[in-house]
């Protein structure tokens, strides 16, 4: 037997682990590279390639969180693709940042309303306001706001200041229209809603609120023109549920139902769904309208 010394002998590298190296990481470095996903988001976002602006904005707020401008555009991301709840969570991380940026209020406000919660949307959409006054946009949004919160004076108001900005921006005179229908200030609505087509010969909505007016008055005849006309040019204005989607209230779209079930009307409506290969929308139920004997006392 041959004994070897304990100073010759090789341990065997058996149980022991690889341990990795830290990687030094460069706080300057990673900033920039944010700032550069953050310019490449932005770049997208302008050709609406907001799936891939989506991932660059969301990397270049983890890379640098403390910049409200990512933030910002990654909440504006979240909800043009109609994630509210994470557009509204971002835009308060980038307003907490940086609370005198009015575009990321005005964006709030949007969001806001599109949550039905009216009130932080009006709350939004005034500091926002306060910042930068006289914004058509943010002006309109708030006027809706209001309609939605029944204040009609302030709505009708705040409408005004829009169209004072901008005296060719017919969807305020349209809206005022809105306002004062479902107030039973018909006849004022009638003149909103005919100031408007003449600003804008081609928009179907105002034309068909003047032709339910029309109907409601008891001219007949001009309503079916009028309401067959505004269908020609936009045919979504045929589905009610899209008439609510642009605030129509209760009482216009109860009326207009009662111009939906005239035959000629009713005619148009599934010709249009057909040419377009849809099914007519809406519930509208086939039995003929009661004929109107006298115009609706004002």
């Amino acid at each position: 037997m041959i004994c070897l010394g304990l100073g010759s002998a090789v341990s065997p590298a058996i149980g022991q682990a690889i341990v990795p190296r830290t990687i030094s990481v460069d706080a300057q470095s990673l900033e920039k590279t944010g700032q550069d996903l953050l310019k490449e988001a932005v770049y997208l976002t302008q050709f609406q390639q907001f799936e891939s602006a989506l991932s660059r904005a969301q990397l270049a707020a983890q890379l640098n969180p403390k910049a409200p401008e990512g933030w910002a555009l990654l909440g504006g991301l979240y909800l043009n693709l109609e994630q509210s709840e994470k557009g509204i969570s971002a835009l308060n991380k980038s307003l907490a940042l940086d609370d005198s940026n009015p575009g990321v209020l005005f964006s709030l406000g949007s969001a806001y309303f599109s949550q039905a919660d009216y009130p932080a949307a009006a709350d939004s959409l005034k500091s926002g306001l306060k910042l930068k006054p006289d914004q058509l946009e943010p002006l309109f949004d708030l006027g809706n706001t209001y309609y939605k919160l029944e204040q009609f004076d302030d709505a009708i108001a705040t409408y005004q200041k829009a169209i004072a900005q901008n005296e060719k921006f017919w969807p305020a005179l349209n809206n005022i229209g809105l306002v004062q229908y479902e107030s039973g200030e018909v006849k004022e609505a009638m003149r909103q809603w005919q100031k408007a087509t003449e600003i804008d010969e081609k928009t179907g909505e105002p034309l068909l609120a003047l032709a339910v007016a029309h109907y409601k008055q008891g001219n007949q005849d001009q309503a079916l023109t009028l309401a067959q006309k505004a269908l020609e040019m936009d045919s979504r204005y045929g589905d009610v549920d899209f008439l609510v989607e642009n605030l129509w209230g209760e009482r216009l779209v109860e009326d207009t139902k009662m111009v939906f079930k005239l035959p000629k009307i009713r005619e148009t409506i599934a010709q249009l769904a057909s040419d377009a290969g849809q099914s007519p929308a809406g519930d509208l139920e086939v039995e003929e309208p009661e004929t109107l004997s006298k115009p609706e006392a004002q």
